[in-house]
């Protein structure tokens, strides 16, 4: 075929679609622009979201807070099962509920989602998703990309990402320094696995041959459904403790995300300090229990890769921990003493069955002693 009669290419001929990327758009504005309050400008579709800040004039000493982060394998699920509108609820999850933890309140967020074709409907489900997470975290969706990316990513995969920012005031901001011995450790329900260690329970589900539509009596509902079952967001029911009087007793907050409650734990201690946690204070959701017994996975390497049913813990001064404990149910999120902070030199030995994680994610603090049986554990 000669130079002459070569057709052209096109953006769309390589394999992009531009008005694909504006149908998505129009189909996800509704959902975005209820996340908006009186302090967003612009609408959906300027180049930059705009916040007015006037507020933060209030504080004394303003800091910003920010995360980034995205949902990992657990897209895998949503993509197997077609479901795609929790995915973004995830993806709030792991981003604003990193920022809650210094005792900062998410002001706005912004997604990016690549994928190998713009499907709208697609891409409309997912925003409308990581939209309902915003709103339920009060946090506005100012902003976010999609790139289409044909013969890098394959018609039907996509990934998501997402960055939030925050403020807190400084003299209000939760930590490792605020941490004594003597205070209490409160657990927060997960709602299930929440979005780590997608990996290893994707390895269990294919070593067993198990079908994501799969009826599991433990679960009262197919795999797929337990697998995907969104992130709980910890962010409103936090503020709204740490602006009561129990809130007054809290010294840091931990979520519960990769490495595990141990390790997550010990980011916010202080060097000098154990946190003991006691296994037979909660039983971990069934899925807990599957993915070990499924997998033959050791209990130590569960712990180092799940929540185990506490996806968000609190540190608080054992006075005001009952207060706190009440108005988190009250708020409907079920909630315990699960340990206590000791001196090191009050701490026991660690056990056969006891696990001690010290120095973790690259911090120099406290360490987390995590000792007993959940109640149906061997």
């Amino acid at each position: 075929m000669s130079a002459e009669t070569t057709p052209a290419l096109s953006y769309a001929a390589a394999g992009v679609d531009t008005e694909a990327g504006d149908r998505a758009v129009e189909l996800m504005k509704a959902a975005v622009s209820a996340t908006h309050g009186p302090e967003v400008l612009g609408g959906v579709g300027a180049f930059a979201g705009l916040l007015d800040v006037s507020a933060l004039k209030e504080y004394r000493r303003p800091l910003l807070a920010s995360s980034t982060d995205g949902v990992g394998t657990k897209i895998a699920i949503a993509q197997a099962m077609d479901v795609h509108d929790t995915i973004g609820q995830d993806l709030v999850g792991m981003v604003v509920d990193d920022i809650v933890v210094v005792g900062a309140r998410p002001l706005a967020m912004t997604d990016y989602i690549a994928c190998g074709q713009v499907v709208p409907e697609r891409i409309a489900d997912i925003v409308r998703g990581i939209a309902e997470g915003c709103r339920i975290a009060g946090c506005a969706l100012v902003g976010g990309e999609t790139a289409e990316h044909p013969g890098l990513m394959g018609p039907e995969d996509y990934d998501v990402a997402g960055a939030a920012v925050g403020v807190v005031e400084a003299d209000d901001l939760l930590g490792a320094h605020r941490v004594q011995a003597g205070d209490v450790v409160i657990g927060m329900e997960a709602s299930g696995l929440h979005s780590n260690g997608y990996s290893l329970v994707r390895a269990v589900i294919a070593r067993q041959g198990l079908a994501l539509d799969a009826e599991i009596p433990e679960f009262s509902r197919t795999l797929g459904a337990e697998l995907l079952e969104p992130t709980r967001i910890y962010t409103g029911d936090l503020l709204a403790l740490l602006a009561s009087e129990a809130g007054a007793g809290v010294r840091a907050l931990s979520h519960v995300t990769g490495g595990g409650l141990a390790a997550n734990l010990a980011r916010v201690l202080p060097q000098g300090v154990t946190a003991r946690i006691d296994r037979a204070s909660w039983a971990p959701p069934a899925v807990f229990e599957r993915v070990r017994a499924w997998g033959g996975v050791e209990l130590k390497d569960l712990e180092a890769t799940l929540n185990m049913g506490m996806g968000m813990v609190a540190v608080a001064a054992p006075e005001q921990a009952d207060a706190a404990v009440r108005l988190l149910a009250d708020r409907g999120l079920p909630a315990r003493v699960i340990g206590e902070v000791l001196a090191d030199a009050d701490a026991p030995e660690p056990g056969r069955a006891d696990v001690r994680v010290a120095g973790a994610k690259g911090v120099v603090g406290g360490a987390v002693l995590v000792t007993g049986t959940h109640d149906g554990w061997a």
